[in-house]
């Protein structure tokens, strides 16, 4: 008995795990900001709407800022369907950021702010998942408003410069988030990537160009 209760005593004595605290929030974005992608096919500009899905702009802004796109691969491209990116090509730059996840931004109903052609959402595997990995429609995708894949913004200018990037690999180069098939890709990086898909489009660098802050009243 005496034993017994000597290790309840201990048991309750022990010091508590500590807790991790949460990452800061990333800091608000400007309302309307363009971004220029530099990629091995030419450069393209997303032109980035707040409004549209606050807590996706904000992380976008905070991984531009960070330089966390240069020097990575456009890994997933499907023709006619999206363009995927937003696995950085250092293995220790993607742990950092992956389980950095961001709640959900309700889809506007309407046609600006639907998947259609043009337009940048991210990818997640489930409600609340969303952290880098972020995808452009090729085509019209609007079936995708319902899955929740809210839109943050468009390309403005070289769309013609997102349909040249290699798509032979299609799903086969990491696929989807949700395929559950990418974890060789998150550990080797640009390494595993380039040395089993050599031909994937590189994107070499994304910059913010310019900075539109649109007070409202």
């Amino acid at each position: 008995m005496l034993r017994v209760a000597a290790l309840l005593t201990i048991l309750l004595s022990a010091p508590s795990p500590a807790v991790q605290p949460s990452p800061p929030p990333d800091p608000r974005a400007p309302e309307v900001f363009h971004v220029r992608f530099e990629t091995s096919q030419g450069s393209f500009v997303v032109e980035v709407h707040r409004e549209w899905a606050p807590q996706g702009a904000d992380r976008f802004h905070a991984l531009v800022a960070a330089g966390y796109f240069d020097d990575s691969r456009f890994f997933r491209v499907v023709p006619g369907f999206i363009a995927q990116f937003g696995v950085a090509g250092d293995p220790k730059i993607t742990a950092a950021w992956k389980d950095r996840t961001i709640p959900d931004d309700p889809v506007r109903q309407s046609n600006i702010q639907s998947n259609t052609r043009g337009t940048i959402a991210y990818a997640m595997t489930g409600p609340n998942t969303r952290a880098t990995q972020l995808y452009i429609n090729l085509a019209d995708n609007s079936r995708l408003d319902a899955q929740g894949f809210a839109p943050i913004g468009r390309v403005t200018s070289g769309m013609e410069v997102v349909d040249r990037l290699y798509g032979g690999y299609g799903e086969g180069s990491g696929g989807g988030m949700r395929g559950g098939k990418q974890g060789e890709m998150l550990k080797g990086g640009n390494a595993w990537l380039d040395a089993h898909f050599p031909k994937l489009d590189h994107l070499l660098r994304a910059r913010i160009i310019e900075e539109k802050s649109e007070e409202k009243p």
